[in-house]
């Protein structure tokens, strides 16, 4: 019996032992799984996107941009300390300003492993130019002749003629950056790709269409592995769906997309920021927002400049800044910020004033008949149409606004949403009296945004009806053209000079890059563009 009782206490012992060890292997578990998470959060961000990724081919339109920031880069690189280098060490240019030769960055290779080096600059240099037709927004295309592979890591590019903003458009996010040779189709890119593999900080590693897109850090970076080890850009509809994504811990990241479109809006900003768990940064201004008229459409009030620049009286910027934007937008009284490159030109200021609107109506002979609310002229009515993004809700709320306002002055505004293909349609055909748009931005400007004014597919219906339509284009020509410094500002104050009178771009606010972001989170900056965030930089603490 004592070696019963003993042999059934020895048991007892081991069993509650046994259950003791089960229990703390289970906390030890469930406590792995809690820094797992944590860990999880403090290396992923997860940010909100309107769109879809798209196909991000870096040598065609319809990819996002933020996304195409992440994997592909450029030879050089655009800085508020101007150009610097990124995949190029260093560059000659030659004393005529065709020849530019670049040093390549050596140790350097595409997510497949593939090298990077001058055959691959050179393959995709030419990949670019044979959809030139594609490119001919951006003037260099229009300039390289050639390239020349001069040694593994040397390569020359051979322009037709001087080009100041070269160096400037190279840096840009697409076409000029670098893909795999190894993804081209048919020897080429034009008819799409096989893969995206870049040089580039992160690398794609699942897509799933109109849900979400994950980017893994690429621990083979040239420059060192970024601190952010995933980033997952997940598709939802902006508004109080995001807000509610945030809260709820599905997203943790939203920046403004590159279409100028905040995920949220700003009271819900700014909840955000008061419940103590997210920080909001901003950016310097990087683009303007405006009404572009059409000075070419004889059929519409809009083509004559009395019209157009009572518009400009006629609305109250400052009300749209502060009340329509909460203040992270500031108000524009020019087609480019100060800050923009040529832009610091003294220009007419036409503050708020419909006293002012009404009275240059009159003398353009556009009366308000006793008991009229719509000024008419020759048997017409003053009414204009005003084409808007559905997909921003800003927009809409500041054409009801503007709406309102143009009524007090006599003339009517007719407004109607169109998604921004459309409106890129519209803009492109001059079928249009006014819409909504914005400038290029802080990396493209001033030099894209004026090389615009003579393509149909941006600003040419815009531009082309004022009377001095044939000086601003030669003096566009020139300033392309030219290789003195101050030339090409006079030429830069001449063309601003021209469009500020004819009022064809009617200033709204300045557009900023908005950032809400966990508080922790260590590194947010901006570059010298609108259209991606060097997620790179970001950390953790």
């Amino acid at each position: 019996m004592k070696k019963r009782s003993i042999f059934i206490f020895g048991f007892l012992i081991v069993l509650v032992l046994t259950v003791v060890g089960c229990s703390n292997n289970k906390e030890t578990a469930s406590d792995l799984a809690v820094h797992e998470s944590n860990t999880k959060k403090e290396t992923e961000l997860i940010y909100a996107t309107a769109k879809d990724m798209n196909d991000i081919n870096p040598h065609l339109y319809t990819g996002s941009m933020p996304a195409q920031g992440m994997i592909f880069e450029s030879l050089v690189e655009n800085t508020k300390d101007g150009i610097k280098p990124l995949l190029a060490e260093s560059w000659e240019i030659s004393s005529d300003q065709k020849e530019y030769t670049f040093h390549l960055r050596k140790n350097v290779q595409f997510h497949d492993g593939e090298p990077f080096n001058a055959n691959a600059v050179k393959q995709n240099i030419d990949a670019i130019q044979a959809n030139a037709a594609k490119h001919a927004w951006i003037k260099l295309s229009t300039k390289i002749v050639n390239s020349e592979v001069l040694d593994e890591y040397t390569l020359k590019l051979v322009l037709s003629e001087p080009y100041s903003p070269a160096l400037l458009e190279l840096s840009m996010t697409r076409p000029y950056v670098f893909i795999s040779p190894k993804n081209f189709v048919n020897g080429g890119t034009k008819d799409g790709v096989s893969g995206y593999k870049g040089t580039g900080p992160y690398m794609l590693d699942i897509h799933k269409t109109n849900e979400y897109a994950t980017f893994v850090a690429n621990k083979n970076y040239w420059n060192g592995e970024p601190n952010i080890k995933k980033i997952t850009a997940k598709v939802l509809p902006s508004g109080e769906t995001t807000l509610l994504a945030l809260q709820k811990g599905e997203i943790n990241f939203v920046f403004t997309d590159d279409r100028g479109t905040d995920s949220i809006d700003v009271e819900a900003m700014n909840q955000l920021v008061a419940s103590g768990k997210y920080q909001l940064t901003k950016s310097e201004p990087m683009n303007t927002k405006m009404i572009v008229a059409n000075s070419s459409k004889s059929s519409s009030p809009a083509s004559e400049t009395a019209v157009r620049e009572a518009i400009w009286y006629a609305i109250d910027r400052e009300t749209i800044s502060k009340n329509i934007t909460n203040g992270t937008e500031t108000v524009a009284n020019a087609l480019f910020s100060s800050n923009v490159n040529y832009a610091d030109v003294d220009l007419k200021k036409r503050i708020y004033d419909p006293e002012t609107a009404k009275k240059i109506l009159e003398q353009a002979g556009w009366k308000l008949d006793s008991g009229a609310s719509v000024r008419m002229k020759s048997g017409n009515k003053l009414t204009l149409k005003v084409y808007y993004d559905t997909n921003s809700s800003s927009q809409k709320t500041q054409a009801e606004f503007i709406q309102s306002s143009l009524k007090n002055v006599g003339i009517q505004l007719d407004i109607i949403g169109e998604d921004s293909t459309s409106i890129a349609k519209r803009r492109s055909t001059g079928e249009y009296d006014l819409l909504f748009n914005q400038t290029w931005g802080l990396a493209y400007d001033p030099q894209s945004t004026i090389a615009g004014f003579t393509s149909e597919s941006a600003y040419l219906f815009t531009t082309k009806g004022i009377a001095k339509a044939d000086e601003l284009y030669k003096k566009i020509n020139e300033v392309t053209l030219s290789t003195d410094e101050k030339s090409r500002k006079l030429l830069y104050t001449d063309i601003m000079k021209i469009v500020h009178d004819e009022a064809v771009f009617i200033p709204l606010t300045n557009g900023r890059v908005t950032v809400v972001a966990p508080k922790n989170l260590k590194g947010i900056s901006f570059k010298q563009t609108q259209y991606e965030l060097p997620f790179e930089q970001l950390k953790f603490e």
